[in-house]
C-alpha cells in the first residue's frame, strides 16, 4: 500500500430508492363484468448498505465515488401483481470504518467485522394496491398509495486502522526504519523530518506461524493535539491499538522529557490513550558502548517509575527478537485480560 493509495477520510451523498406506486387496476376479464380491484403493491426502494470487508486496508476504492443512489421500488401491476424490489447499493468498507453525520458530525455506527451490514439509508415503502381498500361499502376503490419518498443523507467514512501494536514518536524517532525490519513493509525512510505522511501497516511473523499487526504513524510533534504538524490528522489510527509502543531515539536530549510530551499529546487528545498498555523503546542504541548503556539504565530506571524499557537498534539488528517476545506477551495478556 503506497502512501498516495491510502485514504483514511471520503465524504458521500447516499440516496436510497423510493418505493414504488400501488396499482388502480379493476379486473377485466370475458364474462365477468365486475370483477373488483386487484391492484397490486408497489416494491420498496433500495437499500444502501455498508459492509465490512476484511480484504481493504484504505477508503482509496470510494475516493472518487461523490454518489451513491440505490435503486427504485417498480409500480404494482393487475391481478395483484407486487412491484420488483429496487436494486441495493453496497458500500464496501475495511474494518475499522465510523459512519459520520456530515452535518451534525454524530457518529451513525462503525463497522468492526468481516461480512457485517448496516442499512445507512432504507428504501422507500412501496404503496399499497388498491385491494388493500375494498370494503363492504366501498368495493370498488379506485384509488391506491403512492410510494414512500426517498431518504437522502450527506456522511463521512472515516477509517480507524485496526492494529495491535501502534508506533507512536517524534518524527525521525526511526518508526519507519523498525517498522521495515520486523515486518515486509516497505515504508518510505530518509534522514529528514516527516518522511511518512500517511500510516503504514506490518504484519510481524512471530513463532508458530502465529502473527500481530503494527501500525506506524506520521511522527508527532508538541501541540500535535491541537493541529500542529502532521501526526493529528492520525492520531485516531492509534486509538483501537491495544499496545501503543513508544520509540525515543538514545541521542535525544532527555528520554524522559521526549516521553511525557508524547504522553502528554495524546492524554489531550484521548484520556483513553493512558489506559492502554505501554512500551518504551530506545532506538539506535548501536551508537551506545556497554559502560554508556549501564549509566542510561541507571538514570531511566529513576525516572521512569515502573513504565517497561527496551533497547534496540534496528539497523544493527539488537534486540528485535526480545522486542517481539516483549509485544507478544503484552497482547495476549490483554487478550486474558
Amino acid at each position: 500500500m503506497t502512501e498516495g493509495n491510502f485514504v483514511d477520510y471520503v465524504k458521500i451523498y447516499v440516496s436510497s430508492g423510493k418505493g414504488g406506486k400501488g396499482s388502480s387496476h379493476l379486473h377485466r376479464e370475458k364474462f365477468i363484468e365486475k370483477g373488483g380491484p386487484d391492484g397490486g403493491d408497489g416494491g420498496r426502494g433500495g437499500h444502501v448498505i455498508v459492509k465490512g470487508n476484511k480484504n481493504l486496508w484504505t477508503l482509496f476504492h470510494l475516493k472518487f465515488t461523490k454518489h451513491v443512489k440505490a435503486g427504485h421500488g417498480g409500480d404494482g401491476g393487475s391481478s395483484r401483481s407486487t412491484g420488483h424490489d429496487g436494486e441495493d447499493k453496497y458500500l464496501e468498507v475495511p474494518l475499522g470504518t465510523v459512519v459520520k453525520d456530515k452535518d451534525t458530525d454524530e457518529v451513525l455506527f462503525e463497522i468492526t467485522e468481516d461480512g457485517e451490514e448496516i442499512i445507512l439509508v432504507q428504501g422507500g415503502k412501496g404503496g399499497l394496491g388498491n385491494w388493500h381498500f375494498r370494503t363492504s361499502t366501498n368495493q370498488t376503490p379506485r384509488y391506491a398509495q403512492p410510494g414512500m419518498p426517498p431518504i437522502e443523507a450527506d456522511i463521512v467514512l472515516e477509517l480507524k486502522v485496526l492494529a495491535d501494536v501502534g508506533l507512536v514518536g517524534f518524527p525521525n524517532a526511526g518508526k519507519s526504519t523498525l517498522l521495515s525490519v520486523l515486518t515486509s513493509a516497505k515504508p518510505k525512510i530518509a534522514d529528514y523530518p516527516f518522511t511518512t505522511l500517511k500510516p503504514n501497516l506490518g504484519i510481524v511473523a512471530y513463532r508458530d506461524f502465529q502473527s500481530f499487526v503494527i501500525a506506524d504513524i506520521p511522527g508527532i510533534i508538541e501541540g500535535a493535539a491541537e493541529g500542529k504538524g502532521l501526526g493529528h490528522y492520525f492520531l485516531r489510527h492509534i486509538e483501537r491499538n491495544s499496545t501503543l509502543l513508544f520509540l525515543v531515539p538514545a541521542d535525544a536530549k532527555d528520554i524522559k522529557k521526549e516521553y511525557d510530551i508524547l504522553l502528554d499529546e495524546l492524554r489531550r487528545y484521548n484520556p483513553e490513550m493512558l489506559d492502554k498498555d505501554r512500551l518504551l523503546v530506545i532506538s539506535k542504541c548501536d551508537m551506545l558502548d556497554d559502560e554508556l548503556k549501564a549509566e542510561m539504565k541507571k538514570q531511566l530506571d529513576k525516572e521512569l517509575k515502573g513504565v517497561p524499557y527496551m533497547f534496540i537498534s534496528s539497523v544493527a539488528q539488537q534486540g528485535l527478537t526480545e522486542l517481539k517476545d516483549k509485544l507478544w506477551q503484552m497482547l495476549n495478556t490483554e487478550l486474558e485480560s
